[in-house]
C-alpha cells in the first residue's frame, strides 16, 4: 500500500492493495478510525465543491498510516453515498472522483521526469491508459503522420493524439458540444484526431464510469456497517434538500431573497470570505432560481467572490445530466450557522426556494435584476468577455 494507491483508489493496484492489507470495513468503522471521517469528507466534498480533495489541501502521505486512511476512505465513501440512496448525490459524487483524479493526472503529466522523486510518486499517460486498456487504442500523433501540425516528437507529449473511434464513441458524448460530435471530427484509418486536452477529457469519462460501477450497494439499514454510518449519513442527507425540484422560479428579485441568502450577498459585499458551505448554498440558490453563470458572475461582480471560481461552481451546479438538487434546507442551514430562522420564516417554507417561491408569488409587481439598468449589460460584457478568451484558446490550439 502506497501513496500512488492513495492517489488513485479506483486503479487495480489499489484495489489489490486493499485487499492485501486484509482490513476490516466494519471493524474500522466502529472503531472511528481516521479513515471514516475522510470517507466522509470525500462524500460531502463531492456534493457541496465537486471535488474529493481535503480541506486541509494537504494530500495525506508523509506516513504510511495517512497513506491507509486515504485509501481506505474511498470504499467507505462509496458505502456512504450508496447508503444515500440518492442518484443525484452517486453522479455527483462520481463525477467528482473522476474530476479530481483528472486533475491529480494533469499535475502529474506536467511534471519533469528530473523532478519526480519517491516522495511524490506520479503516473504516466501510458500508465493510466493501460488502466483503462486503451493503450492500443490511442496513439500518438507524431509530425510525420501527415497532420501538418508540427506536433512535436513522437512520444514526447505530443499536442495531438489519434484514438479508436469505438473508445471515442464509448467515452464521449455529442452533449459536451458540436465539436465532439463525430461528422465534426477529422476521422482516418479508424481513429479520430483528439487534442491532448481531449483525450483526458476522455480519460475523465473513463474514470467516472469505473467509479459509479456498482453505486449504490444493497446494504440492509440499520443493520452492520450501515447502522455504524448511520450518523454519518444523516448529516450527509442534510445536505440534500428532501422537496422535489420543480424547475426554477426563473425571475431575479434580490429585494425577495430569503434572509439567510441576503446575509450572505451583505458579506461577500463587505470583502468577507464565505466559507464552503456559505458559497455552495449561495450558489445553489442562485442557479436554482434560474440564474445563468454568467449572470451570476455578474451579479456578484462586487463582492469578495472569485469569478472563476464562481463560474466553475454554477456550471458543476448547472449540469445538463438532470442531477442538479436544490439548496440545502433551512434546517441544515440552521446546523451550519447560516439560517437564524429571522421572523419565523422557518413556519413559511423549510428551504430558501421555496421560501423564495411564496414571496414571489404574493408579490404584485417585479422587476427583474435581469432587466433593471446595468444588469443585462454587465451580463452580456461578461459573456463577451468569456466568447473574446474562448476564440483566442481555439486560436492558439489551432496555431
Amino acid at each position: 500500500m502506497d501513496a500512488l494507491d492513495a492517489k488513485y483508489p479506483f486503479f487495480a493496484a489499489a484495489r489489490e492493495a486493499v485487499a492485501d492489507a486484509a482490513v476490516s470495513l466494519p471493524e474500522l468503522v466502529a472503531a472511528d478510525a481516521p479513515a471514516v471521517e475522510r470517507g466522509r469528507e470525500r462524500v460531502e466534498r463531492a456534493l457541496m465543491d465537486g471535488t474529493v480533495e481535503s480541506e486541509s489541501g494537504a494530500f495525506p502521505g508523509e506516513s504510511d498510516y495517512d497513506v491507509q486512511a486515504e485509501l481506505l476512505s474511498y470504499p467507505i465513501a462509496r458505502i456512504l453515498v450508496s447508503l444515500l440512496d440518492s442518484e443525484p448525490a452517486i453522479e455527483k459524487y462520481a463525477a467528482a472522483e473522476a474530476a479530481t483524479a483528472v486533475d491529480r493526472i494533469r499535475e502529474d503529466l506536467a511534471t519533469d521526469d528530473e523532478l519526480r522523486s519517491v516522495s511524490t510518486p506520479t503516473v504516466a499517460l501510458d500508465d493510466v491508459l493501460a488502466e483503462f486498456d486503451l493503450a492500443d487504442a490511442v496513439r500518438p500523433e507524431s509530425a510525420r503522420s501527415g497532420s501538418g501540425t508540427g506536433s512535436g516528437s513522437p512520444g514526447r507529449d505530443p499536442a495531438h493524439y489519434r484514438i479508436d473511434v469505438g473508445p471515442y464513441l464509448r467515452l464521449t458524448s455529442p452533449s459536451w458540444g458540436e465539436s465532439w460530435r463525430l461528422v465534426n471530427r477529422a476521422l482516418a484509418d479508424g481513429a479520430v484526431r483528439v487534442s491532448r486536452e481531449e483525450l483526458l477529457d476522455a480519460l475523465e469519462a473513463a474514470v467516472e464510469e469505473r467509479v459509479r460501477e456498482g453505486l449504490p450497494f444493497e446494504l440492509a439499514a440499520g443493520e452492520g456497517i450501515a447502522a455504524e454510518l448511520e450518523e454519518g449519513v444523516a448529516d450527509l442527507k442534510r445536505l440534500l434538500s428532501d422537496r422535489s425540484y420543480a424547475g426554477p422560479v426563473d425571475v431575479v428579485a434580490p429585494e425577495l431573497f430569503p434572509p439567510c441568502m441576503t446575509n450572505l450577498i451583505g458579506k461577500a459585499d463587505r470583502d468577507a470570505d464565505l466559507s464552503p458551505p456559505e458559497s455552495f448554498a449561495l450558489m445553489a440558490f442562485l442557479v436554482g432560481i434560474g440564474m445563468t453563470p454568467d449572470e451570476v458572475v455578474a451579479f456578484c461582480a462586487d463582492t469578495s467572490l472569485d469569478a472563476e471560481g464562481i463560474r466553475y461552481q454554477t456550471e458543476y451546479l448547472q449540469d445538463d445530466r438532470g442531477t442538479q438538487y436544490p439548496p440545502p434546507t433551512c434546517e441544515t442551514l440552521a446546523n451550519y450557522g447560516i439560517c437564524h430562522n429571522e421572523e419565523d420564516h422557518m413556519q413559511v417554507a423549510a428551504d430558501p426556494l421555496a421560501y423564495y417561491e411564496k414571496r414571489v408569488a404574493a408579490a404584485d409587481e417585479i422587476a427583474d435584476w435581469r432587466d433593471r439598468e446595468g444588469g443585462g449589460d454587465e451580463v452580456e460584457e461578461e459573456a463577451d468577455g468569456a466568447a473574446e478568451t474562448s476564440e483566442t484558446a481555439t486560436t492558439d490550439e489551432a496555431e
